[in-house]
């Protein structure tokens, strides 16, 4: 029997499968939702929503550049056992891909494109739901980041990701950069980038430590605005000594080369909740199970 696209709809929000997932239960099902449903329950499929609700501050960070576009995003699961899943590498890759071929404006705009990394004519939602389906966790897309110009990337054991755009290329002294960001977690490119309210907390900070309270008024202000002009210069990623050579600074190693138009440097689930688990005792509970 023909299978109309309501069914695959009310099954698909029945049980979180993919749309062709719901397609082909349905089809087998000769049209039965309660035997579709059965078929999604006997693959693994339709707990793939059920999953959602955990936890998911692991994963990968992972990069694509494509000609002079470049792409970095962050898939989040639950455990770092299934981040070294060659699947859920395969999947990270495969989704920074996808940015730089889709240019999504968001994630639910990634999740709702088109996969142009193979034929398979799937939605990237349904893809992740196969994942899921298949390796057992919860994934999520948490960000990602699209530049075009003349793009870098460095990725530290999926755990920390550096993406930067430049006005030239060179690959060479772009490599160096890249890791020196990784290393040294600069949060501007140049003092002009700083907001007036950060120089201003620093300097509030400053002005009430202890150690100045019996300086002149005119010596501490002197010794708050050298202070504060250092934690200024250790944030500009151009004014940070090198981290191959401090004796030059980062503005000195790319002086003739290129002009950095933007870096984005991520750390793997910073400021996500994480699974306090005891992963032994997990797998102790579900052979029990």
């Amino acid at each position: 029997m023909a299978i109309t696209a309501a069914q695959v709809k009310e099954l698909r929000e029945k049980t979180g499968a993919g749309i062709m997932d719901a397609k082909k239960a349905l089809t087998e099902a000769d049209g039965n939702m309660e035997k579709a449903m059965e078929i999604l329950r006997q693959k693994g499929i339709a707990s793939a929503d059920k999953k959602m609700s955990r936890i998911a501050a692991e994963g990968l960070i992972s990069s694509y550049i494509e000609g002079n576009i470049g792409a970095m995003i962050e898939v989040n699961c639950e455990t770092d056992f299934v981040a070294k899943n060659p699947e859920f590498k395969e999947l990270a890759e495969n989704l920074a891909k996808q940015v730089v071929k889709a240019n999504p404006a968001d994630v639910e705009g990634l999740l709702n494109s088109t996969c142009q990394c193979c034929d398979c004519g799937m939605k990237i939602e349904d893809k992740i739901k196969e994942k899921i389906a298949k390796i057992g966790e919860k994934i999520t897309v948490r960000r990602f980041v699209r530049v075009e110009g003349e793009p870098a990337t460095y990725i530290h054991n999926g755990k920390i990701g550096v993406l930067i755009n430049c006005d030239k290329s060179d690959e060479a002294v772009q490599k160096d950069v890249c890791l020196h960001i990784a290393s040294a977690a600069p949060e501007f490119i140049s003092r002009n980038e700083i907001p007036k309210e950060v120089i201003d907390e620093e300097t509030r900070i400053e002005t009430g430590k202890e150690d100045l309270a019996k300086k002149p008024e005119n010596i501490r202000a002197k010794i708050v605005e050298g202070r504060v002009n250092k934690l200024m210069s250790q944030k500009c990623l151009l004014e940070q000594g090198f981290i191959k050579n401090p004796d030059e600074t980062v503005e000195d190693v790319i002086k003739n080369h290129f002009t950095i138009k933007s870096f984005t440097r991520w750390v793997l689930g910073e400021g996500l909740e994480k699974r306090n688990d005891n992963f032994a005792q997990e797998v102790a509970n579900q052979m029990k199970g």
